[in-house]
């Protein structure tokens, strides 16, 4: 289910040529990834960019001569350094995935700004080597700082309308400034399409890793957490739990006669039960950002609710039953109802008891093997009722009082 919701988003990138997912959560998802995995890179890459306007300040004051060399530097120490000096600091951990991305998206233009600020300065001989930096800061800022493509047009944009606001005004000469331009458009050509193909093919590697994961982690059939993946997360959760000291609540829920079920309806119908069934029971227990609904086996489906005490519990519970009847679908071989119906067994561990995943896995078995005893399409608590259990909203079900 989620493979194939996957698959058609993917689709939709390729159709609309957007580097952009329809689905905003997937974007968030994605540029979250993308920057964490660029910071490395960004890192190294500033730098280079450091070195490099170091670099041309011992070339220019070794290599250019005349009177107006030395204003440049005005731009270069008092505008390009402090910029890339602030743009390492919001590398750091703690800063980078919060501030790096609407500064940079400001200080790259500014950076080109006084890239074309140093044109201005030069002398018609110096113009043509002091313009060429334009090239480099065009593939720097579509390469080497992490933007999105359209980030790095927008900033390449603006320095093309700078250097071009700059020739109208006479601070530059017009054939230079006409030769400039017209390689400065075609470096934004070559290096637009070379960004643009890297960030579709970083989104369609993304899309991929995300099957592959749902692959691995979710059952085919219904869609929900495998066994395996759940396990995995379950020792997480409960950690999580015992520490923020929350109670956690197990739920085992097993539809009633689904082997009669398959043997009057089929296999194909009883797939589809299933799925319907999974995603009913879904959509009335996923409350809590931490709340995991998983298939355990067969017709069995597990849930665990965390932050949810006995009482909280219980609603969920009646929840299901609910939300299972209200499918209706028809099963004339069951002996319990004439549509298909759930059995739910119920544990829940309150702050300071056993936080162990095993142990309630196995208290909420005891407790639906104790419901379905009762006759099925009805809930259990295993351990015993606090002394106003009776007012908790346990629906057709009961709260079952056994021995541990």
């Amino acid at each position: 289910m989620r493979g194939r919701r996957l698959r058609t988003l993917e689709r939709t990138a390729l159709r609309r040529l957007r580097l952009r997912f329809c689905e905003p959560e997937l974007e968030h998802q994605f540029l979250l990834s993308y920057r964490a995995a660029a910071r490395p890179w960004i890192r190294v890459s500033l730098v280079v960019a450091l070195s490099t306007v170091l670099g041309f300040t011992v070339i220019d004051h070794w290599l250019l001569v005349g009177a107006r060399l030395a204003r440049p530097d005005i731009w270069r120490f008092g505008l390009q350094l402090p910029l890339v000096l602030i743009m390492m600091v919001l590398t750091a951990p703690r800063l980078y995935l919060r501030w790096y991305q609407p500064a940079i998206q400001a200080a790259a233009p500014l950076f080109g700004v006084g890239t074309v600020l140093m044109a201005v300065e030069a002398t018609p001989a110096q113009l043509p080597l002091v313009a060429a930096r334009l090239l480099l800061a065009a593939f720097y800022f579509y390469f080497m700082l992490g933007l999105s493509f359209s980030a790095a047009l927008r900033t390449n944009l603006l320095l093309i309308a700078a250097y071009a606001t700059a020739a109208l005004l006479g601070a530059i000469a017009t054939p230079v400034a006409i030769y400039s331009l017209f390689v400065l458009l075609c470096a934004n050509l070559i290096g637009g399409a070379g960004c643009y193909a890297l960030e579709y093919a970083n989104r369609v590697a993304f899309l991929e890793r995300r099957r592959l994961a749902e692959v691995a982690t979710h059952d085919g059939l219904t869609g929900l957490l495998n066994r395996a993946a759940l396990e995995e997360q379950a020792r997480t959760l409960w950690q999580q739990a015992q520490v923020a000291r929350l109670p956690v609540s197990v739920m085992l829920i097993d539809i009633d006669h689904f082997k009669a079920y398959n043997d009057r309806y089929g296999h194909q119908a009883g797939d589809r039960c299933l799925r319907e069934v999974a995603a009913a029971i879904r959509a009335a227990v996923r409350r809590r950002p931490l709340d995991v609904v998983a298939r355990y086996g067969g017709e069995e489906i597990i849930a665990i609710l965390v932050g949810s005490d006995r009482a909280a519990a219980a609603s969920a519970a009646g929840s299901v039953l609910a939300a299972v009847a209200d499918l209706k679908i028809a099963h004339s071989a069951s002996t319990t109802r004439p549509c298909v119906t759930v059995s739910v067994g119920v544990s829940t561990v309150e702050p300071g008891g056993e936080y162990s995943h095993e142990h309630a896995v196995h208290e909420a078995d005891t407790a639906l093997y104790a419901a379905k005893e009762r006759g099925r399409d009805g809930w259990s608590f295993h351990e015993p009722a606090p002394a106003d259990a009776g007012d908790l909203p346990h629906g057709d079900g009961a709260l079952l009082k056994t021995a541990s």
